[in-house]
This record gives structure tokens, sequence and C-alpha cells, in this order.
């Protein structure tokens, strides 16, 4: 089998050694090169890898050759690399990805700023006293909207808990973030200046549930646009428009008492506003911190996955900051070109993901030993880049949300050299199922994305300007977990 020439007929030839991570699809072990033409192609040599597996049924296949997924013919790859046909060239194939497609819309009376999932698989899920996971289609999404209220649906479109209106404990104001912290747990933020910890709690029939007020936190002087939970720590992170960020706990018993001014003024502007007093029932705690080293309004906060003393911040003063939670001290500050408007971590390649006003995403290695601000810069979209999540199956794979009214899922790997450095491609583009069919809206007009959520369960959930929460899903859409 190592000189067979099962395919091609240019006379350039490449030996090939073909490697997989998964079991399921490897080749014999005895397997050695495997010499092909350098004009094939990623059909090509799927049809080859089928032929070689015999498979009943053929299984589209990608391949990477140095970490890169192969774009073009073998010898383009090769003249552009500098590489000789006399090399003999290790390419990894794995499954194809599937396109997500669209599942389903749940619509809202007003834009959607924020969603989240509960399931047996996201971080919440897992968190927590109770011994209740959520199984395969018993999955809740969390929703936050400009209406000033949370919804809790499940995987029918059906709402399951609706959270109170402002004089019954709930926010004043439009609801700009909000999260699970366990399963027993939610946590929101509000243009209302305050952030507000719920007691969820579902109903022995499984379709009706109970979001009530347990904690108001104040501290801030404007807008909370983002939070991060940490349930086994108690923890809270909140990003604000005041140039702070938050530090807060979800017990009340370690949380100092709220501030009586900032109290006095929310009561004076829901009176003003709304012509209602708020509940004064609910627990009223401060901030633990607030760090203040930010001179512009901070736009989101992570806790680091791998260590949650450590948070990472971004703020459209163009920087990510690293914080020491316990001290409550700065650490770090990466300084970039553009205002940063949200952010996540892609742990297993020691990256930030940094989505921008500039219309791309910037990855950065926030360790101290990095010599470069940027190691690569994501481009495609064509508006600002307010949401960004971590694919739950792949170390390689990147949601992003834009005001250009789409999504992108990224893969760090499908990359190129320019005269920029490194710079990546989306590897698939998910529009708006509200405007499906009609003409291109120039900027998103309409159909703003405002928040998006990756879960292995569920698949990709994206909200926005069109008051809808969407669904897409698509089984292994980027690949191999595995970050080595």
């Amino acid at each position: 089998m190592a000189d067979k020439d099962p395919v091609g007929l240019s006379n350039t030839q490449v030996k090939l050694q073909l490697t997989t991570r998964h079991p399921d699809i490897s080749l014999p072990e005895n397997t050695g090169p495997i010499i092909v033409n350098t004009n094939l192609r990623r059909y090509a040599l799927s049809t080859l890898v089928n032929a070689l597996l015999e498979t009943e049924k053929p299984i589209p296949f990608e391949f990477l050759i140095n970490g890169k997924y192969l774009r073009t013919s073998i010898d383009e790859y090769l003249t552009t690399n500098g590489i000789s046909a006399e090399t003999v060239l290790t390419v990894e194939y794995l499954r194809a990805i599937i396109p997500p497609i669209h599942l389903a819309s749940f619509e809202h009376d007003d834009w959607i700023s924020s969603v989240d999932i509960l399931s047996s698989t996201s971080v919440a899920g897992q968190w927590g006293t109770t011994n209740v996971t959520k199984s395969l289609g018993q999955e809740r999404l969390l929703s936050g909207s400009f209406d000033g209220l949370l919804r809790i649906w499940n995987m029918s479109s059906e709402v399951m808990a609706i959270s109170p209106a402002a004089s019954h404990g709930g926010h004043t104001s439009s609801v700009k973030a909000a999260k699970f912290a366990s399963q027993t747990q939610a946590v929101s933020s509000s243009l209302d200046r305050t952030i507000r910890v719920w007691k969820y709690k579902e109903d022995a029939d499984g379709f009706s549930a109970s979001l009530s007020p347990q904690i108001e936190l104040y501290g801030h002087k404007a807008s909370v646009d983002c939070i991060a939970t940490h349930h086994p720590s108690s923890r809270i992170l909140s990003a604000s428009a005041d140039h702070c960020v938050g530090i807060w706990s979800t017990r009340k018993s370690d949380a100092p008492i709220a501030p009586a001014a900032l109290i006095q003024q929310d009561k004076t502007r829901s009176a003003k506003r709304r012509k209602i007093s708020t509940s004064t029932s609910t627990p009223q705690r401060g901030p633990l911190a607030l760090l203040t080293s930010h001179n512009a309004p901070v736009s989101s906060t992570i806790f680091a996955p791998n260590d949650a003393t450590v948070a990472y911040s971004t703020s459209w003063d163009h920087t990510l900051r690293t914080w020491d939670l316990p001290t409550a001290s700065l650490v770090d500050t990466r300084t970039t070109s553009h205002a940063l408007l949200s952010l996540t971590a892609l742990p297993e390649l020691n990256l930030i993901a940094v989505g921008t006003s500039a219309r791309h995403i910037t990855l950065i290695d926030p360790r101290a030993s990095a010599t470069t601000i940027a190691a690569m810069t994501l481009r495609g979209h064509s508006n600002a880049v307010v949401a960004l999540a971590r694919d739950p199956d792949s170390a390689y794979g990147l949601l992003s949300g834009s005001h250009d009214g789409t999504c992108r899922i990224w893969d760090v790997r499908s990359s190129r050299s320019d005269k920029d450095g490194m710079v990546g491609e989306s590897i698939y583009t998910i529009t708006r199922e509200s405007v499906k069919g009609e003409p291109r809206r120039v900027g998103g007009e309409g159909v703003k994305v405002f928040g998006v959520c990756w879960d292995k369960e569920v698949g990709v959930v994206s909200a926005g300007e069109d008051k809808r929460l969407q669904i897409n899903r698509g089984k292994g859409v980027v690949g191999s977990k595995d970050g080595g």
C-alpha cells in the first residue's frame, strides 16, 4: 500500500502520512506513507481516505497540515509554504464540519440583550447542591430583555418563569446581562445600575417555575453591561459603564451593607420614571470591591477559566486588563488599537479572544511571557463584535455575535499569513431567520446580535434586535477537543 497511487493524474507526487485523533476512523497501524498527486484537494483526499477505510457510507473529511486547514490543492500548499515535494507530509484528517442548521426561534416582546443555557453539560448545570441534572430535551434557556424582564424557557419554546415587575423586586430598566449561576440560581444586571440574584425553582410538574429575588446589589453608578459568575466561590464579577469592575458575593452574610446614597438615588429614579416605589423587602448589599483602573466604560469581564482568583476585563479604553481578585489589584494591562467590546477565553491555547469596535476579533496571549499583543486576528464581520462564546466541544472553536446581524463560527486553525500577521477566517456564518430571503441589512439594521451562547447539547443560541432567541445546531461543528 505504501507505493500505491490510487488517485490523481498530475506528474508531481508527494508522500502523505495520514493520521487522526479519532480511534473510530483511524487507519490500521501499519499504514505507511501514501503517494498521491499534488493536484488533489479536500474532496479527492476525502474520497481517498474513505476508500482506505472501506466505509459503507462516505464520511466527509477535513484535513489539517501543521495545524492548519487545507483550503487549496496540495501543490499550492507546498508552494505557499516553501515545502519540497520530497518531504513526507503529515496530514491529520477529521470529520468535516456540519453546517449549524436553524432549529427554532423564540419570540419576545422587546429586544433581547443576553442569553444563557442550563444543561447537563453547561458550567452552571454542574454547579449547585441539587442532584438534578438536565437530561437531553430538558435544557433551559435564560433571556434578558430590554423590557426589564428575565424569562426562562424550555426547549418547546414555552416560558416557564418570568421575573417579577419592578414593583415586586424586579429591575426598573432594561436588562443588560443574565446568567445562570447554578441549577437553582440566576444573576442579572441592568441599565438601572443594579445586579440582582434570583432563586430559580421548578415546580414538580416540570412545566412551570419561579424566579424570586434574593439579593439586590448596589455600587455601580452607571449601567451594568456584563456579569460573570463563579458558584463555588459565591462570587460575581460585573462590568459597568462607570469604568469599574465590581466584585460581589451571592451570600448575604459575606456582603457589605449597600451604599445608602445609591439606594436612595435608585428609589428616586424609579419613582420619577414609573411612578412606583420598588420593593424594599429584598436584602440589599454592596460590593466587596470596585476595581477602578479603566478610564472608559468596561464592556466585559470573565473569571480566568483555570483560576477563579484571576479576572480579565475589556473596555472602550482599548485595554485588556488582568486582575488579582483576593487583593483587588491590577496585574497586567494589554493595550490594543481599538475599543474592546466582548471577551472569552480559549484556555487550552492560553489565549483570550476580544471582540472589537473595528469589526474584528483579536486573540491575545495574556501571559507575562508573551512578546506580542495580538497572536492572531479574525476577520469577516462588517460591524462591531459585541458577543463571544467558546466552543464546548473544541479547543480551537469560537462563536461571535455582531451588530452586522450575523453570528460567525471560527476555528483558529483556519488561518493564513498576511502583512498584519496571522489572520483567521470564519468557517460558517449564521444569519437571522427573521429576515431570511430579504436583502442584506446594511450595518445589521433591525437584526443586530447582542448576545450569544454555545452549549454542547442545545447548540448555538443567539439573540438581539429582532426580538428572537434563535437556536442553530450542527454536530461536531469544529472538531477535536484535544488541544494538543
